[in-house]
């Protein structure tokens, strides 16, 4: 079959897929997009998290017959997806106040009309980083790199969602992200840095 629906802000086009075929297949082997990565192919471990729609789910449950019309992001497009969130006032810390009406995050209709500029690259390269990737940077939060990606895509969205999370929180939104090099603790610093960062910011 083929499968039509946008990565990065880019409209895409997958043919000959097959029935039993993931997303995470279709971008990294179809669309050479490497960053969400293969590991457990069961939605244990995290490393394939991407946003659908701007809901973070792990890639290799969802078949690429199911994002037909849909809106992906990969961590090659976190960088200009918080950019134009931030441009345009979705999800981020819902005022001063802090607390988010509703469910938060960014709504279906805002996901779609987001739009990755024809100049931009597509791996992400030449865009200045996100609050949350340069936090990891800033934090020590990487060593292996492995699982980065998937906690990258999972921790912008608890950000967006809730901008001063408790460790509580950030542990909860973070649980279904494995680890094996870090301990967690300097992972759950850049949260803390970023959440910091964006406060500073409002």
């Amino acid at each position: 079959m083929r499968v039509n629906f946008t990565v990065n802000g880019r409209p895409q086009e997958a043919d000959d897929v097959w029935e039993g075929e993931s997303l995470l297949y279709v971008l990294r082997e179809r669309m050479g997009l490497p960053g969400s990565k293969n590991a457990c192919e069961q939605g244990e471990c995290g490393s394939c998290t991407v946003r659908l729609d701007g809901v973070p789910v792990c890639s290799c449950l969802v078949a690429a017959g199911q994002v037909e019309g849909r809106d992906v992001v990969t961590v090659e497009g976190l960088a200009e997806f918080a950019k134009q969130r931030d441009e345009h006032g979705h999800g981020g810390a819902c005022g001063t106040g802090g607390g988010c009406g509703g469910k938060g995050g960014v709504s279906l209709d805002a996901a779609k009309q987001w739009q990755a500029k024809p100049s931009d690259s597509q791996t992400g390269e030449g865009v200045e980083l996100s609050n949350i990737q340069q936090a990891f940077i800033d934090a020590g939060a990487v060593q292996c790199g492995f699982c980065t990606p998937g906690l990258l895509v999972q921790a912008d969205a608890l950000l967006e969602e809730n901008s001063s999370p408790s460790d509580q929180d950030i542990r909860e939104a973070l649980s279904g992200n494995l680890c094996r090099c870090t301990g967690y603790e300097k992972i759950l610093d850049a949260v803390r840095l970023a959440a910091a960062r964006q406060s500073e910011a409002v």
